[in-house]
């Protein structure tokens, strides 16, 4: 599983504020993707992976674009209704956490690669959509990465990615079983916020 890929294909769908709300999903994806790899490629601290500065990237333009919490719901699978409130908000604190910290790796390595972006038809009372692309790296195969969103009352969210067919979501679902099992959901809270942790040094 390509986990760097999957994150990566978090990276390239960011959104400003200056988004209306109404604004297609295919539009908004490619608009953002390429406001994004143009930042990229003209930023050398990014280039050379200054983490505080693609961090703060990720706080200022991924966060208010994400259903983080349906994200999390998802991953977590069965086990989120076995979770108080409380929980479930440290559950969606560590995972978006963690998507973001597992990314500002890959964020570097984006520089000449380029988005297929494919057509969209949706109608007007449809309230989710799959919005398909591919990036086109020189000298390698493209890589499918697909954003499932839903219309919400701020507009469009991303609530699951797919790269080469594998959901993201579903990736960790696995994982996240398997803390649970061992630990209940305490145990998984504790596990993200160790992972977080050690990716932050500390």
């Amino acid at each position: 599983m390509k986990i760097r890929e999957l994150i990566a294909g978090l990276m390239l769908f960011t959104a400003t504020a200056v988004f209306a709300a109404d604004v297609a999903p295919d539009a908004l994806v490619k608009n953002t993707a390429e406001e994004v790899l143009t930042i990229v490629r003209a930023d050398k601290d990014i280039q050379s992976g200054n983490t505080k500065k693609v961090v703060e990237l990720a706080e200022a333009k991924v966060l208010p674009h994400f259903d983080f919490k349906r994200m999390t719901r998802l991953a977590v699978g069965k086990n989120w209704n076995q979770a108080s409130d409380a929980q479930k908000e440290s559950l969606v604190n560590g995972f978006r956490t963690l998507l973001v910290r597992t990314y500002s790796v890959s964020l570097s390595q984006y520089k000449n690669q380029t988005i297929d972006y494919k057509p969209l038809t949706i109608g007007a009372s449809e309230t989710e959509a799959t919005v398909k692309t591919a990036v086109i790296q020189p000298g390698g195969q493209p890589i499918p990465i697909d954003y499932r969103m839903s219309k919400t009352a701020e507009g469009w969210k991303v609530f699951d990615i797919s790269v080469e067919g594998v959901s993201l979501v579903t990736n960790y679902r696995g994982e996240f079983t398997s803390q649970v099992e061992r630990g209940g959901i305490d145990g998984l809270i504790k596990a993200l916020d160790e992972r977080n942790a050690k990716s932050q040094g500390k």
